[in-house]
């Protein structure tokens, strides 16, 4: 990884939005301009859109608001949380150290080099316009109660983010919320430990904020952020918010199981009662979204008859 401190100290003096010159950057780092131009390079690399204007300098298109540690820890009930500028992936950085961690334990990023989502598909990640999260959890239900829990993380990032000012904000089974029918969150749980053993589990997050066009070229699925949709919610607060909140909601999930969750995932449903396509494998199977059982599987409704599906996923039926 490249050093980032230049890169890092180039960004907050630019937060402001204002146009700053090379010459002045460069004297408030000691540096070159020409140095400063290569730094700047690393910056967009890393998704950030710095805009040159000849005779202004340097500027950003909106001021970026970057994480504050010590906000956030001081909105925290819990403070175990580690704020990284940049990581290769939140979700890596936990499972890196899986032995020395105990439930509750949190990392928040900037920026991830090697965003995952599910399947093993990249997880777009520029720096400073999203929210990066991951959280550590220890279930001594063992792996089968992995699928319930992922469901929980929804309804609670869904719930926050309503509270917070995106009253729209819907989620999708099992993994992803929606605002508008469009992607706007994702959720990736990796976990270890065998069927009868404990599971240790990763749960990562990835909340579309202020991302660009730009950045996201390589998405392949109809995705929205917050700024487009005219929502602003402060990022340290969002942060915190959800740490508090997840880690209150999962004590419960582990004493009482899926069932004080099922109504609350009702309320929040994008898909209930709209007919949807679900895809397992190669196979499509298409029915009326139902909304889930108590074990956290999809119901779907064929021809007035409901069955329950595991795995899989869904996306709108639209009329043909």
């Amino acid at each position: 990884m490249k050093d980032s401190k230049v890169p890092l100290k180039l960004i907050a003096l630019l937060t402001d939005g204002g146009s700053h010159s090379g010459e002045h950057l460069g004297e408030s780092l000691g540096m070159s301009r020409a140095a400063i131009n290569k730094h700047i390079q690393t910056i967009r690399e890393w998704g950030v859109d710095v805009l040159t204007v000849p005779g202004n300098g340097y500027s950003l298109p909106d001021p970026i608001q970057l994480l504050e540690a010590d906000r956030i820890l001081k909105l925290l009930e819990d403070k175990r949380v580690t704020v990284l500028p940049l990581v290769d992936s939140t979700n890596q950085y936990l499972l890196d150290r899986i032995c020395k961690l105990q439930s509750g334990d949190a990392c928040i990023a900037e920026y991830q080099q090697a965003g995952r989502g599910r399947r093993g598909r990249q997880w777009v990640s520029p720096f400073g316009t999203n929210l990066y999260l991951s959280m550590f959890w220890h279930l001594e239900q063992g792996p089968a109660a992995a699928m319930g829990l992922s469901l929980v993380i929804g309804i609670v990032m869904a719930e926050v983010l309503q509270r917070l000012g995106a009253e729209d904000v819907r989620v999708k089974w099992p993994n992803d919320l929606y605002l508008n029918d469009r992607k706007l969150a994702g959720i990736l749980v990796e976990l270890t430990g065998k069927t009868g053993d404990a599971a240790h589990l990763v749960m990562g997050a990835g909340i579309n904020l202020a991302m660009c066009g730009t950045n996201a070229d390589d998405i392949n699925q109809g995705w929205i952020n917050l700024q487009e949709a005219g929502i602003s919610i402060d990022r340290n607060e969002l942060a915190a918010t959800l740490l508090n909140e997840l880690r209150q909601s999962l004590k419960q999930f582990e004493n009482d199981g899926l069932t004080p969750f099922v109504a609350r995932w009702h309320s929040l449903d994008n898909f209930i009662d709209r007919p949807v396509k679900l895809l397992i494998g190669k196979k499509q199977i298409f029915g009326i979204a139902r909304g889930i059982d108590q074990q956290g599987a999809l119901l779907l409704d064929q021809q007035g008859m409901i069955k329950p599906f595991i795995g899989g996923e869904i996306s709108l039926r639209h009329a043909e």
